[in-house]
């Protein structure tokens, strides 16, 4: 009987080659934790552009961030959930409380940068993240480091 969560011994077997648990992964995206060293150095600076940037490598430990590849997914996928969100919202704010125009932009345009520059830096760290504990490449590719 083979029990993939425990070890020759029965014992449990280590969950670091499965990847992080989503809470410990999730606090160091919000944090912008590197993965290796949990060195907050993960992105490139302060806000705005820094922001939501990658560093090209850890200050502390020295971790390529380079090699990672995170791509466009976390900014489509922002765009149309936090699209939805707003757009719901702003609806039934309109047909409730029937206010200006004004009030609309002044209320849903920040919420709306907040909201995409917030889940943008958590959906980026997150990935990189699961990308350094599962060992993630592209096809064919080979670490850099090595």
């Amino acid at each position: 009987m083979n029990d993939p969560d425990r070890g020759e011994a029965g014992e449990p077997s280590s969950r670091a080659d499965q990847g992080p648990d989503l809470g410990a992964a999730l606090r160091g995206a919000v944090r912008g934790e590197c993965p290796r060293c949990a060195a907050p150095t993960m992105f490139a600076g302060g806000f705005p552009g820094g922001w939501v940037r990658f560093a090209s490598k850890c200050g502390s430990c020295g971790l390529n961030y380079d090699r990672f590849n995170v791509g466009d997914g976390p900014a489509a996928f922002l765009t149309l959930i936090i699209g939805t969100i707003i757009t719901g919202l702003a609806i039934w704010f309109d047909l409730s409380v029937d206010p200006p125009f004004w009030v609309h932009v002044i209320l849903w345009v920040p919420l709306t940068v907040a909201m995409v520059l917030g889940g943008l830096r958590i959906a980026k760290g997150l990935l990189l993240i699961v990308e350094y504990h599962r060992d993630a490449r592209e096809a064919g590719g080979r670490d850099p480091e090595a």
